[in-house]
């Protein structure tokens, strides 16, 4: 503790929690305001003697998820208690128990959500154990997931004091899972956030590029949008409203995804803000109110009628509601406006949180509600794994959809390229696992038929009709999965019932006990990963249990010989990698304590890139690009099977790069490029493809190179082509 001033350090943490409640909007009592500064000294004295990476004292995070939760989610007292004490069980001394005495079982439920498992068997990823356990408490009380983004919002704001490594998989982590829900539960603003910090941390160079554009043309934009207001502001005034107009920049990731996307560059990014206009109306005259003033702004300004959202008439399934549309400006640029109520906007801007102050004022029936219900439903499953719930959890998060309706007219939602199996699952299970067919429109579709808002469907059944495998190669919706899987576990139950009974009279017949060591001895010695399983191929014929007899039995004890025990059962696999030692670093280029390495196909890495090491099953240590597709995946899923890895400096083996190039069509583009490629630059070329289409010619080739240096100068010399528009590196196979 030399060199700390611990007086100065505590009044500023004091200071830290009289900014919490300030920050604390909601009415609160004398009573709530002791509760949450006695979850304060509770949380104070646990974490007395702990410090974050930073050197700051470790209370600073705690008041901070507090903070968020309370003043950007609108949470109330026994989130703010939660926030304060959601490490103290998993860090500290302080027990369920503990925190159930002082506080209540609510907020203990709650705690035990945000406390990751402690004692863990190694058979799946430990992310997906510690999701799935948060999630199990979710639904009972969503609370527990809005700390939980609170929290990992926190962690992303002073990421900067962490290890490279851990950065990566703690912002790919926030990428693949957390940003997808804060979206879902309709935390807008924390979304776009969580996803700019993810990018900052995986990809810095882009991240910086973006944000020094943006910050250069500000001033440009900021005048822009007082002259487009202006005229909107009189007409407002004098119409009587009471409103505000900010101004929405576009997040930087969500830039990066458009350019990535749509193939153009940021200087063609015509929506890079929004123009909101926020109108503070009663409940009762909120959606006149809006389509008022979206009449005000279509008098100065032409709409596109292609881009006109009325998301007021249909809110979203996550309860977003808001009236968007594009108009064109004098200056010939789309703008894009945005127009809602005080309560829209504090529904978009907070999500579920806000969601239920207001629901005694909507009485519409919510969708969060039908969400959780389906969270629910999956997690009912007790014999699905973590890494398949994660996979099925994710099929929830879905940003578009589509909206059909049934034979009576009902408005259902489902997520795009849902499916007629789809639709039938969710008006019923029972629906969904009888279902043969399907009308569209009074027009007879196949199972598989992919809906489009608008439809309207009828479902046609039968009493034959059961849950078949290659359902599962076109439904879309969780639920749809997890229930098709469930019967289909049933049905083989059902059939095992009769092998049971095969292997219960073979037991009787040679004198051997029916019990579970019995049994699974069977299991081991016909390689099966289950009793149903092997009662199942039991009943099908596929197991031949006169073989019983190569067996021992001793005193109605079933045993493996010796002769047989190191060899049945066992299929040929292939040879597992070890898992390095954490603190191992992967230099590529050198051996690695005998295990095999190669480059990943699906981001073809070559030296210069930052890379990590994954450790597969089977196929060795695989080197992927820290900004490889399926990064984001690896390193939230599966953290424990990645190593730091880095290229060895004087390596001058040829590496396998590809890129792709568009420009205008022209005589000789094709001699020019190769020229290039292989004259100039004495580059080998392995493969190249050409094709034109209305003056346009889009070019691929695949090219050795050293290293990302040696790359970007070929990239720039085919920049300077005369015609050429864009030229750009890509991962993968060509052709793909």
């Amino acid at each position: 503790m030399e060199g700390i001033d611990l007086d100065k350090e505590k009044h500023e943490i004091l200071n830290a929690y009289r900014g919490l409640l300030r920050a604390w909007k909601r009415e609160r009592s004398s009573e709530d305001t002791k509760r949450i500064r006695k979850a304060f000294n509770l949380a104070l004295e646990a974490h007395k003697d702990m410090r974050r990476k930073s050197g700051e004292p470790y209370i600073y995070h705690p008041i901070a998820v507090a903070r968020i939760a309370a003043e950007e989610i609108g949470l109330g007292t026994t989130s703010i208690i939660c926030g304060l004490l959601h490490d103290t069980v998993e860090d500290t001394d302080v027990t369920l128990e503990e925190l159930e005495a002082m506080f209540g079982p609510k907020v203990s439920q709650i705690i035990d959500g945000l406390t990751k498992i402690s004692v863990f068997d190694g058979a799946a990823s430990m992310q997906a154990e510690n999701f799935r356990k948060m999630l199990l408490t979710m639904s009972d009380d969503v609370r527990v997931i809005l700390i939980k983004i609170a929290d990992r919002l926190h962690n992303m704001r002073t990421l900067g004091s962490m290890k490279q490594e851990k950065q990566w998989k703690i912002a790919s982590e926030t990428q693949f899972l957390y940003s997808p829900l804060a979206h879902r539960l309709g935390l807008y603003s924390i979304k776009s956030e969580l996803e700019d910090l993810s990018l900052k941390y995986i990809q810095p160079e882009v991240y910086q590029q973006i944000s020094h554009k943006l910050q250069k043309t500000k001033e440009v934009r900021n005048r822009f949008i007082r002259s487009f207001s202006q005229p909107i502001r009189a007409s407002l005034d004098a119409a009587g409203f009471k409103y505000k107009i900010k101004a929405r920049t576009k997040s930087i990731a969500s830039i990066w995804n458009k350019i990535q996307n749509k193939n153009i560059p940021f200087e063609e990014i015509y929506d890079l803000f929004a123009i909101r206009i926020i109108i503070d109306s009663d409940f009762s005259e909120e959606k006149s109110d809006c389509w008022k003033a979206y009449s005000i702004v279509t008098d100065y300004y032409q709409p596109n009628p292609d881009r006109l959202r009325d998301w007021i008439s249909l809110p979203k399934a996550n309860g977003y509601e808001s009236l968007h549309t594009t108009v064109m400006s004098p200056t010939g640029q789309w703008v894009e406006v945005q127009i809602r109520s005080s309560r829209m906007d504090d529904l978009a801007e907070k999500g579920f949180a806000s969601h239920y102050r207001y629901k005694e004022n909507n009485k519409k029936d919510h969708r969060f509600d039908a969400w959780l219900g389906e969270i629910r439903d999956l997690l009912e499953n007790p014999e699905s794994n973590a890494l398949e719930f994660i996979d099925e959890f994710k099929l929830n998060l879905f940003s578009d959809e589509i909206y059909v309706f049934t034979p009576k007219g009902e408005l259902k939602t489902l997520p795009k390229n849902a499916t007629a199996l789809d639709f039938a699952f969710d008006i019923h299970t029972k629906v969904g696992e009888s279902c043969i067919g399907a009308k569209v429109n009074n027009r007879l579709v196949p199972l598989s038929h992919t809906l489009k808002s608008g439809d309207q469907i009828e479902i046609l059944t039968s009493k034959k009709q059961k849950p078949k495998e290659d359902w599962l190669n076109f439904i879309v919706t969780a639920r749809a999965r997890q229930k098709i899987k469930y019967a289909l576990k049933e049905e083989k139950r059902q059939v095992g019932i009769a092998g049971k009974e095969s292997v219960i009279r073979k037991f009787n017949h040679n004198n051997i006990h029916f019990n579970s060591q019995n049994v699974g001895v069977l299991e081991k010695f016909y390689d099966v990963p289950s009793a149903t399983e092997l009662y199942y191929r039991v009943a099908k014929g596929m197991i031949d249990l006169s073989k019983l007899k190569e067996l021992n039995v001793t005193g109605g004890i079933l045993t493996i010989p010796k002769k047989l025990h190191d060899s049945v059962g066992k299929q040929p696999r292939k040879k597992e990698a070890k898992i390095p030692d954490k603190k191992d670093l992967l230099i590529i280029g050198e051996n690695f304590n005998n295990l095999d390495y190669s480059l990943a196909n699906c981001c073809t890495p070559i030296p210069g890139d930052k890379v990590f090491g994954f450790v597969t099953v089977s196929d060795g240590i695989k080197i992927h690009r820290q900004n490889c597709p399926n990064a984001q995946q690896l390193l939230s899923k599966y953290a424990y099977r990645v190593i730091q890895a880095r290229w060895q400096n004087e390596t001058l083996t040829e590496f396998t790069a590809k890129i792709k190039f568009v420009g205008i069509d022209d005589i000789g583009i094709v001699k020019n490029v190769t020229e290039i490629v292989s004259g100039d630059m004495n580059i080998n070329m392995r493969a190249i493809s050409f094709e034109s289409n209305d003056g346009t010619f889009f070019g691929q080739i695949e090219v050795l190179v050293h290293d990302t240096d040696h790359l970007d100068s070929l990239i720039q010399s085919l920049e300077g082509l005369k015609g050429m528009h864009s030229v750009e590196r890509i991962e993968g196979d060509l052709n793909e």
